[in-house]
């Protein structure tokens, strides 16, 4: 009775709706469960098809070897007498390893129709600590801001995750990745060194320069396995400069590979800081001027020592494309200490997927230790992938550079330098950048390695190049507004007004397509300029990967020798640069202080002709443009001040009237009153400038030369009381006058007093 007396009426409307609403929830469940299955067994049935067409290339391979390999040789690990180098697998295990894993998932899978079956060999991640001891296994550093204008930036904290298990080949390594790329990782590109290798030098001649190539004679084992994944064509890689592949991807990987289980104790080792006894430090001072820092303590330091992954978080599981380019990594040295370029060297070794590192190129320019001639070609000769190349005359780096990049094999080139230390997953994320658009030239994150105690130190994640007048490179934050606007993550790519120059990758037939580096440049200085404007100034873009990031000594004076005067080099090749690439803001580069660089008598410069048909050719844009597009925030007034120029002692302004100067009452509408205050230092009336009369103590009036040092005038340069006067360049301590009398023009001596030598221009836009 009671139910019924609820049921009347609304209450039994209200019991219908309940009623209905549980039935509708039931029917969508239902529903939905059906539509997982659905997915799943699509799933579970594109996966089957995949591992049957592997198992049956495999065996397609086994029948035919031939086909899979360039050259018939037994695998040194097959040879009498070989032995596995203790705590690392060899190809042949890691492949093994692998085709169980996926037999395991396999069966699984099948034995399970209802769900998919993702089965992982194993986490890695679980282990990566597990014999390191507690108080190493995370290593925290502040971030170190390289800004060189203004100080401040934000602490960043990093944690170091490091794999010191003696039988572990692969760190961090994803497990996705085992069977996503299970085809490529089993037929990576690798080559093993036989017993007794001999090293043969031959000479070679790369690009009108005279060099030895250190070869390895191994009998044939440095062939290299031909994939057995058949990989997109060529021709179906790029419409215009993105790319449209259709290519699986894999989360990056964080190879860091040993010849031998890691000492946790070791000197630095996990990127700490060393220290060296009270008594040592007579030997550390002895030997610092070897390389700029502290090479007694490098040599102490493990050359395949664990670093921290400074990563931002989030890189871990950034997606990368299957079949990215290979890559040639070429170094640059001379005189390099022993340590910093084994090291420089391992670290590529050990943390780059295999089957993207091409080979290592070393160029030598003609070092004179040593210990870099046939010490080192012994050293190299167990890595098959290491080239050396020697220059029989000190070229310096811009041309040893191009020496490399002639020879080098790889689709993309990789240039670093031979003080580095390549952090966990730095190359995949810099190859995936030149895989997704050509014209992208992509750099590390450059962290600091401590000159004074080797310590890895992170750095700022929101940092670019930038250049300061006169041409001057440094670093900058990214502005707050510009990270806001564009709500920039810290894994995000950012744009880079300016390279450092030292490390970067780019497409070895785009880098040549822009010409390359300049060929008369010299030795060192301004390559960097020159690479970044050429670079976007004709189409291209300049990014840092905060994904990749590479350790480099930042030492505090160039220890290198040039073979000419170094500050007369680096003039010169900025002059190079600036008439190239600046059109009219040139002037601000010869006014900041390089002004006798435009006395052809002084310096020769070179001829320019070929380097200005290129820029035509490539159709490059305006370096106004550029400073537009690229680096808006930079401050590039063409002129100093501008406006009328107002005597305070006349309270008239500077006209000129028929090629001759007098005063008129100020009127901004006349064009006649209005000057320049040029970057030159010239007071300039369109195409006339005032040049001071030494014998007469009075002025005249000339088509302007930049070159001239008559034309020069000293104005606003300091905040002493001559500031506001017009003071000659050529005439010490004559300034130009007003004369009361005739309102005319002369020279007088300076007087901080005298109303009649003090003038003011309408605008000033820089002292």
């Amino acid at each position: 009775m009671k139910v019924r007396k609820y049921l009347r009426g609304s209450g039994r409307v209200l019991a219908f709706v309940f009623v209905a609403s549980i039935i509708w929830l039931l029917f969508d469940m239902a529903a939905l469960r059906i539509s997982l299955s659905d997915v799943s067994g699509q799933q579970l049935k594109e996966r089957l098809i995949r591992e049957r067409e592997f198992y049956k290339k495999q065996s397609m391979q086994a029948l035919h070897p031939r086909r899979s390999f360039t050259h018939p040789a037994r695998r040194a690990a097959d040879l009498p007498g070989h032995q596995k180098a203790p705590g690392r697998l060899n190809d042949g295990d890691e492949g093994q390893r692998v085709k169980d894993e996926l037999r395991k998932s396999l069966h699984l899978a099948k034995s399970n129709h209802s769900k998919f079956v993702d089965l992982k060999p194993g986490d890695a991640a679980a282990h990566e600590n597990d014999n390191a001891p507690k108080q190493n296994s995370s290593v925290k550093k502040e971030a170190v801001n390289l800004y060189i204008y203004t100080g401040g930036t934000t602490a960043q904290k990093a944690v170091h995750k490091v794999d010191s298990k003696p039988n572990e080949k692969v760190k961090g390594v994803e497990d996705e990745i085992l069977l996503k790329s299970t085809e490529s990782r089993l037929t990576q590109t690798t080559t093993h060194r036989l017993p007794n290798q001999d090293v043969k030098v031959v000479n070679e001649k790369v690009a009108g320069m005279q060099v030895k190539v250190t070869d390895k004679n191994v009998l044939g084992a440095n062939k290299q396995l031909k994939p057995a994944v058949n990989h997109p064509a060529e021709g179906n890689a790029r419409v215009g400069t993105l790319a449209v592949k259709k290519s699986g991807v894999h989360t990056v990987l964080s190879l860091d590979v040993t010849n031998s289980p890691r000492d946790p104790k070791a000197v630095g080792q996990f990127g700490q800081a060393a220290v060296v006894a009270v008594h040592e430090n007579s030997e550390v001072e002895k030997r610092w001027n070897e390389g700029h820092f502290n090479v007694y303590l490098s040599e102490k330091i493990p050359v395949d020592r664990a670093i921290p992954d400074t990563r931002p978080r989030k890189c871990a599981q950034s997606l990368i494309h299957d079949d990215l380019p290979s890559t040639s990594v070429i170094f640059c040295f001379v005189d390099e200490v022993w340590s910093t370029l084994l090291r420089s060297v391992h670290s590529v070794l050990n943390r780059s997927p295999p089957n993207l590192l091409k080979e290592i190129i070393l160029v030598d320019d003609f070092s004179t230790k040593d210990y870099l001639k046939k010490q080192l070609d012994d050293y190299m000769s167990q890595f098959p992938k290491v080239r050396i190349i020697r220059l029989k005359e000190r070229q310096g780096l811009i041309r040893a550079r191009l020496a490399g990049a002639a020879v080098a094999k790889g689709e993309v080139l990789t240039f670093l330098d031979s003080h580095v230390e390549c952090n966990v997953g730095w190359l995949e994320p810099l190859l995936e950048r030149v895989y997704l658009d050509r014209k992208k030239v992509p750099c590390p994150v450059i962290e600091v390695i401590s000159d004074k105690d080797l310590s890895y130190m992170l750095v700022d994640n929101f940092q670019r190049g930038i250049f300061k007048w006169p041409l001057v490179f440094g670093w900058s934050p990214v502005p707050a507004d510009y990270i806001k606007k564009n709500n920039m993550k810290d894994t995000d790519p950012i744009k880079c007004p300016v390279m450092a120059g030292g490390l970067f990758s780019i497409d070895k037939k785009y880098f040549f397509e822009l010409g390359s580096y300049d060929p008369g440049l010299d030795v060192w200085g301004g390559e960097n300029m020159e690479i970044s404007f050429k670079i976007w100034m004709c189409g291209g873009e300049i990014e840092i990967i905060p994904c990749s990031r590479v350790g480099h000594i930042f030492r505090g004076q160039n220890p290198y020798k040039f073979p000419k005067n170094r500050q007369k080099t680096v003039e010169r090749n900025l002059a190079r640069v600036a008439e190239v690439w600046l059109d009219e803001y040139k002037d601000l580069f010869y006014g900041h202080g390089y002004t006798h660089l435009l006395n052809k008598k002084v310096i020769d410069i070179g001829n320019l002709t070929e380097q200005i048909e290129l820029r035509k050719h490539l159709k490059c844009q305006s370096f106004r443009w550029y400073l537009d597009n690229v680096y808006p925030d930079m401050n590039a007034p063409l002129v100093k001040a501008d406006g009328l120029v107002y005597n305070r002692g006349l309270r008239k302004c500077l006209a000129l009237q028929r090629d001759s100067l007098s005063f008129e009452t100020c009127d901004l509408s006349k064009q006649s009153q209005h000057f320049n205050y040029t970057w030159m230092r010239n007071i300039r009336h369109r195409e006339l400038c005032i040049a001071p009369q030494v014998q007469s103590n009075s002025f005249a009036l000339q088509l302007c030369d930049s070159a001239k040092n008559e034309q020069r005038w000293l104005h606003k340069s300091s905040i002493s009381p001559m500031a506001e006067h017009f003071s000659t360049e050529i005439l010490r301590g004559m300034c130009l006058e007003g004369k009361l009398e005739g309102q005319a023009l002369q020279l007088r001596a300076c007087d901080s007093n005298n109303l009649f030598q003090k003038w003011q221009f309408t605008h000033y836009y820089a002292q």
